[in-house]
């Protein structure tokens, strides 16, 4: 098994790297490295890939719509297995740059899926995100819900890849694992994210942003329950063309306020807070139902809010030394 993991810079794409690589896998990593937030956080995780995986991973740098980009590594080092995690993300930067979404998340998937095909590729497992559920539905959310009223261009491009990858196992007979993602959080995580964004502000005595007046809930899941969930599936799905859909959550969402209050007794300081307006793009309340990767995978996320966020700012401390 060769598996290539685009995003491999990314947050979770750095994590499922060197979660493969002490499986004794051997990994190709693929990421443009672009500059939607701090390069240096990424070059610092390639760098700790670098360090730590001693020869079983092979990183390029390069754009995933690119021409050929993705063709020639699949091609070059025999990849039999893709977890595709590479997209430009943010809800609120689609706002004001659309086409970034379009190129990326949308053109880079379909030149994935053409690698795959034209290469053979056993199984391909893709991110897609449970904002693609939009702020209509009851909750817990259901992959048998309708979901064809997306809020962002974010959304909608990530509910564009699943309706690719259906298209893509109708005419090819491809194997694929769509998995709508809910909100990941941990060590090395995003700058543009509520843990790193509440945790730097309440550090540095700034005041913490509080949209909807601070009534969201959020299904938090800690990268590690993440990743576990990414190598069962890839373990136990067998070669066998089939088109699956999951959600990937921690199953039990948490108030905002509740998650700044977490927070503050963790660090030891009160958290100066602006209730504000909600944002466009936005939804109010996300919550997975992940009863079926339960039931289909032995899917079980073992990491409660206060350990992960106390992993999270342990991290955070040492990474910035505060």
């Amino acid at each position: 098994m060769t598996i290539l993991v685009t995003g491999a810079a990314g947050f979770i794409g750095f994590h499922t790297v060197r979660r493969l690589v002490d499986a004794g896998r051997q990994v190709v990593g693929m990421d443009s490295v672009n500059d939607y937030y701090d390069v240096n956080l990424k070059h610092a995780r390639l760098q700790s890939l670098a360090d730590h995986c001693a020869g079983q991973f092979h990183f390029q740098q390069g754009e995933i719509e690119d021409p050929g980009a993705v063709d020639r590594l699949v091609r070059d080092h025999g990849v039999t297995h893709v977890i595709h995690l590479a997209a430009q993300a943010g809800v609120r930067y689609s706002i004001d740059h659309p086409e970034a979404y379009v190129d990326s998340n949308v053109m880079g998937f379909l030149k994935v899926m053409d690698a795959c095909r034209d290469h053979g590729v056993q199984h391909l497992i893709y991110a897609s995100s449970s904002s693609v559920y939009g702020d209509s539905l009851p909750v817990p959310f259901s992959t048998t819900a309708r979901v064809d009223r997306p809020v962002s261009i974010y959304a909608a491009s990530k509910l564009a890849n699943e309706l690719m990858a259906h298209v893509y196992y109708h005419q090819f007979g491809m194997n694929m694992t769509g998995l709508r993602f809910f909100t990941v959080y941990g060590p090395w995580g995003r700058p543009d994210m509520s843990p790193y964004l509440f945790v730097k502000a309440i550090l540095n005595g700034e005041t913490v942003r509080l949209f909807n007046q601070g009534h969201h809930s959020r299904d938090f899941t800690y990268v590690d329950d993440i990743v576990e969930g990414i190598v069962r599936i890839l373990d136990q799905t067998g070669e066998g063309a089939a088109n699956r859909l999951y959600n990937i959550g921690r199953g039990q969402p948490v108030g905002l306020i509740d998650y700044v209050d977490t927070i503050e007794r963790i660090v030891g300081i009160k958290a100066k807070r602006e209730l504000l307006p909600m944002q466009p793009g936005d939804v109010e309340d996300t919550w997975a139902d992940v009863t079926p990767l339960q039931n289909d995978y032995g899917y079980a996320p073992a990491t409660d809010l206060e350990d992960g966020l106390r992993a999270f700012i342990d991290w955070y401390r040492g990474y910035h030394g505060v």
